[in-house]
């Protein structure tokens, strides 16, 4: 009989987690199942109902959970997901919106208000552009298939105009036919994709505006984190740093791999340029995990989620992070 703990651990299908997956990576002491899952049902069905031993969260809804001590997960930081977001914002390029200013007033969409991506450009736009998020009227719903809510119950701020959008509408359809000024997504609308008439993009030059951005504030957005069950952590006290190790090996894995020329790994041409002009803006270890080399970051969340009305709380990182990982990540 193995001695091994069995682990299950769901999280998105990343080339910086696929050794945990393939078995390169080993997690020293578990058995590892890994359930390649989509953002969507994993986020419900771990803030929900805790199905998984580990999960990817949503790193804003788990900050709103934890800071209300009701998040059954305690996270290492191991960020699996970062992305720039000045690519995300889809608007109605008849309705005269050039700048993020020029939303003051105007009927954005949201798949969820509390999605870490729209945090993420809430603050961005009220710091950089003036735009405070009661200068919005908010509309929530599902993106391409109508019913989707908020994954967590919301109590915001007053002021703030956040409304469901009708039960049989979807963001995609509103925009197509003007209900809706603008739609801020994590993902691209189908209709923006499809080039429907009057459907763009905020900024078009999304990576020059994206580079600016991190040329002045060093800040790569971090999107998710991996939570561990707090109950599994009670009776297995080692498993927070051992898993951070092995989320580190992956992926170092994965950089080394992108970083091979003798061999074409990824269906692209020159993927070198896109890691050479990476490494040129944002240094050697753009993909940063770790507490100490993201602190600027975790910090700047928090308190967007914060003075956004959905944590409770402004967090610190010893709040937000088992401390077994404070050490290791150092390293």
């Amino acid at each position: 009989m193995s001695k091994l703990l069995p682990l299950t651990i769901a999280c998105g299908e990343y080339d910086r987690t696929r050794p945990i997956k393939d078995g390169r990576v080993r997690v020293d002491g578990c058995e590892v199942t890994y359930l390649a899952l989509e953002p969507e049902e994993l986020f419900f069905r771990a803030f929900r109902y805790a199905d998984f031993d580990v999960a990817e969260l949503s790193f804003n809804s788990y900050l709103m959970q934890t800071s209300r001590d009701r998040c059954p997960y305690v996270a290492i930081p191991a960020f699996v997901s970062r992305h720039f977001r000045h690519s995300c914002l889809f608007i109605r390029t008849d309705r005269d919106i050039r700048t993020p200013a020029d939303l003051k007033g105007k009927l954005v969409g949201l798949p969820e208000y509390q999605q870490t991506a729209n945090v993420w450009m809430r603050g961005i736009f009220k710091e950089d552009y003036g735009l405070d998020p009661a200068d919005i009227h908010w509309r929530t719903g599902g993106q391409e298939e109508p019913g989707r809510d908020e994954r967590t119950p919301l109590a915001l701020p007053s002021g703030v105009d956040l409304q469901p959008i009708p039960s049989d509408k979807t963001l995609n359809k509103m925009l197509t036919e003007g209900e809706l000024d603008a739609v801020f997504s994590a993902r691209e609308l189908s209709c923006f994709v499809k080039g429907v008439p009057n459907v763009g993009l905020m900024f078009p030059n999304f990576r020059e505006v994206e580079s600016d951005y991190y040329r002045r504030t060093k800040i790569f957005p971090i999107m998710h984190v991996i939570g561990i069950k707090k109950t599994l952590v009670e009776s297995f006290p080692w498993l927070p740093a051992t898993l951070y190790k092995a989320f580190c090996q992956a992926k170092e894995i994965a950089l080394r791999d992108m970083a091979e020329q003798a061999v074409a790994r990824f269906t692209l041409p020159w993927p070198e340029v896109n890691l050479q002009d990476a490494r040129d803006l944002m240094g050697a270890n753009f993909w940063r995990y770790g507490i100490a080399e993201s602190a600027h970051e975790i910090e700047t969340l928090a308190r967007y989620s914060f003075e956004q009305g959905l944590a409770a709380k402004k967090l610190d990182a010893q709040e937000i992070f088992h401390p077994s990982v404070f050490e290791i990540s150092r390293t």
